[in-house]
């Protein structure tokens, strides 16, 4: 695998400011029941790491020491953590909102039908994955057969009322392009969505989030296998806009790798570019319950292009809806 960290490390982007935090992403480890081509976690079945029992104890303290809303935990596939459910209830038992990133197909795995019902249970925001409302498109970027079983998860999500009006029960998709270009504009594509997974399946969901793919570990990999790494960056770059560098999520969120150690973003963490806070060159997630980062830079280096291209990216999808973006590149 290529690593393009080298690539990125010289950039002219603008350092931006941390203000109050709001947001605790927990990266929970790297195992996955899917390999998908864009995951730049190049998360797997078979990979390992998985946040320890110390770190894990943090987290509930950290959450009220700081006075966090929101719990959000990703991986990999967050579910598959042995201590997944007891931080999940540790949280809501706080009175903090906590999110699931969750690849749908986890609800059918042996072991894990009564997630849906736990998830319920706890009001936990469900983030899920769906490349495309079409199955080809979900196949080729997934691996055969999760669109169905994709499908059979939402459908399970809404039987328990995930996604209906004034069920309390948040339910959110996430698209990323399947190549070098830049998402759709978001809400036309949410209608899309809406309208061809309700004809389709009888599916209904809250809202549409549309992420840029960066260009770091499996999707930066290829595009410098595909010599296409130059063009990529060239299209970020010339699609800056100025007004999301002031909604990017690293401002009120910090990233939480599997071993506890702190990051401006999860794109980040999987750079290695750890944040500094109260002077440390490596902060810990215990640092978080003496120091508050507001006001602290931002480690910035050319990828964070890929958030403020066009309508912008971030963990709750574009940052301007109303921005136009770009044909694909070819191929």
């Amino acid at each position: 695998m290529h690593n393009t960290l080298p690539l990125l490390q010289v950039t002219d982007f603008p350092v931006p400011r941390r203000q109050r935090l709001t947001t605790l992403q927990v990266n929970l480890g790297y195992r996955c029941n899917q390999t998908c081509v864009h995951c730049h976690v190049n998360a797997g079945p078979k990979r390992t790491e998985m946040m320890g029992d110390a770190n894990i104890d943090l987290i509930p303290a950290v959450l009220a020491a700081r006075g966090l809303t929101t719990l959000d935990l990703t991986g990999g596939a967050p579910e598959l953590h042995p201590r997944f459910r007891t931080l999940v209830e540790a949280a809501r038992a706080l009175g903090v909102k906590v999110i699931d990133r969750c690849n749908l197909t986890i609800l059918s795995e042996p072991g894990h039908e009564d997630l849906a019902d736990f998830l319920a249970a706890q009001q936990v925001e469900v983030v899920a994955s769906l490349p495309c409302y079409l199955e080809e498109n979900v196949d080729k970027q997934r691996g055969k057969g999760v669109y169905g079983r994709s499908i059979e998860g939402l459908k399970r999500l809404n039987g328990l009322g995930y996604g209906m009006q004034g069920s309390g029960l948040g339910l959110n998709l996430v698209y990323n392009p399947g190549g070098a270009f830049l998402p759709p504009e978001q809400t036309g594509l949410e209608t899309a969505y809406k309208q061809e997974l309700l004809q389709r399946h009888g599916i209904v969901f809250n809202r549409l989030y549309t992420i840029t793919n960066m260009p770091i570990l499996r999707f930066g990999s290829t595009l410098v296998s595909k010599g296409q790494f130059a063009d990529y960056m060239a299209l970020l770059k010339g699609s800056f806009s100025h007004a999301n560098l002031e909604q990017v999520m690293c401002r009120d969120l910090i990233s939480v790798d599997w071993q506890g150690n702190l990051y401006d973003c999860d794109f980040n963490q999987m750079l290695g570019m750890a944040a500094r806070l109260n002077g440390s060159p490596r902060a810990h997630l215990r640092d978080l319950l003496e120091h508050d980062p507001a006001g602290a830079p931002v480690r910035v280096a050319d990828h964070c292009y890929g958030c403020t291209a066009g309508q912008g990216s971030s963990c709750g999808g574009a940052l301007d809806s109303t921005a136009q973006t770009s044909l694909p590149l070819a191929t």
